[in-house]
């Protein structure tokens, strides 16, 4: 956090009056006095329903021997983070999601947020962590049964048995179904014959495959008495004590990466490795000692989903651990952007960069959401934990989670890949600067974008649900009620039928600027404008694919795939409908007055930029006047200006501190470089010594 005292008290944007949704004619001058930002109170309600376990986590990230050092070669970098996951073991930081039997607390939401949190010390150790207790780990714990438990969890706790998470291939990394791997039962040794059969079926891009890991758990296609029954997983060692691959085992490193080299990532493969019967993680299926094949679920696509559904969680993490990049990078350059100066406006001192309209345009939206993402984040984290605690454990509410972070990770991972850049710009070369961390972090963060599910992949996944949902809903209904059902799955209410089609003509005929800013002030108003969206979206899709149920395979796939962008992009709708839900679920919670006027105008913000981007399909499909599309951005404008004030406050809400920023740019260095230069040409002014300007001196 840094000094406010340099804060501006108001913007000369804001001083004209102008229409509230709410209350009738006010003065701005009035809404800037009564607004207020209450730090502590604000970072409190950020910091989420695991308030304690954040803070804590941030007493570990803020330590420097938890941190990254920029400039370390591959090989020290790797050495360090592996030192540091022997601390987290030893402090117990990464147990909480394990039996308590076993010493861990099983506590998943608090697991997840402290996790995230290692993302602030260096994104190395939270994907490096992530791989071994949430990867490795969770798949003992979830596919496994007590045995495994039992034989494996407290050597995978404690960190005496790294291990990788042997899942993507060369040649499939998203279809995870079309796997090459084999285990192929073998009922005389009564053992699986685990083999990659050509190169593609290589595992690869396997976090502590290269050096550390001594086991994994592979993913390969279950073959027994003939017959595949689907990728399973396997517990399996893969190097001896000195640390050697084992017979039948091969690898290579994958060499240095464009980030994140302080993990070890690398590529298996195997020939003819056996390994015992009841190594097969078996709580989805088993094989018998005869090689009978049995499950609970008989249903070979809806087992496949099911166990790849128990480790889900590492969706939920990058989703916070990319929301909290975004809010320290935007913590850097608003703290920058309140201290350097740069151009005069008439007078003797520079002004302040975050003065200027196109500063703020760059960095504001930013921030607004930034802070959708994290409330959104804390609903999907309490959502997680209710289903992996067992609160809500119904088939339909593992859907629903997988859905919820197959939509808020791809939205959370780019715009931390783009608020990184836009903070990196909007410092200049000093946020060029390996030091100032926002390059780094870039780099780090650049592969959160598709791994763990390629973005793009995990929103066509968020439309296929909806239009199955859809299709099981309204199985002869229009398009127009298909949907429809869109609004229970964002807000979980329905509104009225045609409600949005007279929104549209209650816009277009507004009679002044006004007029219009007022009504887009208001909340029933922004959401029906984004619902809408989402709903014609869906429903022009749908009707678009109803024939193709009646259609040959392929003929049925090439319509779908002439339609995948329109998919992906009403997914997005959908989730970006989702943030905004729960960004106002936050403000109607938030108690403090002058703190709620404020996050109503970045609530605002995010919501009507929403809009603003996506002008051209309102105007086409005839929500908004060419006039009243114009009023938005207007509107925006004077809500950048009411933020101003109240921008470093924002962002010291975040929580974080030098210690964890770690930037030397949000240090203070900045103001007082500033400083030393206006009191040097103060002096010069006041002595009568300062040089003529050239203008001047002709005269």
């Amino acid at each position: 956090m840094v000094d406010t005292a340099q804060r501006p008290a108001s913007s000369p944007a804001s001083a004209t009056p102008e229409t509230s949704g709410d209350t009738g004619p006010i003065a701005l001058n009035s809404d800037l006095a009564a607004a207020h930002v209450d730090v502590a109170a604000l970072g409190r309600q950020l910091l989420g329903t695991w308030a304690d376990v954040r803070l804590a986590a941030r007493e570990v990230t803020a330590r420097p021997d938890m941190q990254r050092i920029e400039g370390l070669s591959m090989a020290d970098h790797r050495l360090r983070v592996l030192d540091q996951l022997k601390v987290l073991a030893a402090n117990g930081h990464v147990h909480r999601a394990f039996p308590k039997y076993l010493g861990g607390s099983d506590d998943h939401g608090g697991n997840i947020a402290g996790f995230e949190e290692l993302v602030i010390a260096d994104p190395s150790l939270q994907i490096k962590g992530g791989v071994q207790w949430g990867l490795f780990g969770a798949a003992v714990l979830h596919l496994g049964t007590k045995p495994h438990h039992d034989k494996y969890l407290p050597g995978i706790m404690d960190l005496s048995v790294p291990g990788a998470f042997a899942m993507t291939e060369i040649g499939h990394g998203s279809d995870v179904a079309s796997i090459g791997t084999t285990a192929t039962f073998d009922e005389e040794t009564s053992e699986f014959v685990i083999n990659t059969p050509f190169r593609a079926a290589w595992k690869d891009y396997l976090g502590n495959a290269a050096k550390d890991g001594i086991a994994a758990v592979l993913f390969a296609q279950l073959i027994t008495q003939g017959v595949n029954h689907g990728v399973h997983a396997f517990y399996l060692p893969i190097r001896d004590e000195n640390n050697e691959f084992l017979p039948g085992i091969g690898g290579e490193d994958d060499g240095l990466k464009g980030g994140l080299n302080g993990i070890d990532n690398g590529r298996l493969h195997f020939d003819n490795v056996r390994i015992p019967r009841e190594n097969l993680l078996n709580r989805y299926g088993d094989v018998a000692a005869d090689g009978t094949y049995s499950s609970s679920i008989s249903s070979p696509g809806r087992r496949f989903f099911t166990m790849l559904g128990t480790l889900v969680q590492g969706r939920v993490s990058l989703d916070g651990a990319a929301t909290a990049a975004s809010a320290l990078a935007l913590t850097i350059a608003i703290t920058y952007g309140s201290q350097r100066r740069q151009f005069t406006a008439g007078d003797a001192d520079e002004e302040v960069i975050l003065d200027y309209q196109r500063h703020q345009r760059r960095l504001f939206p930013r921030l607004a959401t930034t802070y959708a993402q994290t409330f959104a984040h804390d609903e999907f984290l309490v959502k997680f934990d209710e289903v992996f605690s067992g609160k809500a454990d119904t088939d339909d509410d593992r859907q629903d989670l997988e859905t919820l972070a197959a939509a808020l990770k791809p939205l959370s991972t780019w715009h931390a890949l783009d608020t990184l850049q836009e903070a990196r710009e909007a410092c200049g070369g000093a946020g060029f600067l390996a030091e100032n961390r926002l390059v780094g972090l870039r780099a780090d963060l650049d592969v959160y974008a598709t791994f763990e599910g390629d973005n793009n992949v995990l929103l066509q996944l968020v439309a296929k649900r909806l239009l199955t949902d859809f299709s099981r809903k309204f199985a002869s209904a229009d398009a127009g009620a298909l949907a429809r059902y869109v609004v229970q799955q964002a807000a979980g209410r329905a509104y009225h039928g045609s409600g949005l089609r007279t929104l549209a003509q209650t816009v277009t005929d507004f009679g002044s600027t006004a007029r219009s800013v007022g009504a887009l002030r208001d909340t029933n108003v922004q959401r029906e404008l984004l619902t809408d969206r989402v709903e014609t979206m869906i429903g022009e899709v749908a009707a678009h694919l109803r024939s193709a149920t009646k259609m040959p395979k392929k003929q049925a796939a090439a319509l779908f795939n002439s339609h995948q962008n329109e998919l992906i992009e009403a997914a997005k709708a959908h989730a970006e409908l989702l943030q905004w839900e729960a960004f106002t679920r936050a403000l109607e919670a938030t108690e403090d007055p002058g703190t709620k006027r404020v996050l109503t105008w970045l609530r605002d913000l995010f919501g009507l930029g929403l809009v603003e981007k996506n002008l051209a399909w309102y105007l086409i499909h005839g929500r908004l006047s060419g006039q009243r599309a114009l009023s938005v951005t207007a509107y925006i404008d004077r809500l950048i200006a009411r933020i101003r004030p109240h921008a470093q406050d924002l962002v010291d809400a975040f929580g974080y501190t030098q210690d964890h920023l770690r930037a030397s740019i949000s240090s203070g260095i900045e103001r007082e470089r500033q400083e030393e230069a206006r009191e040097y040409y103060r002096e010069q002014r006041a002595s009568g010594t300062a040089p003529r300007a050239e203008k001047q001196a002709k005269k």
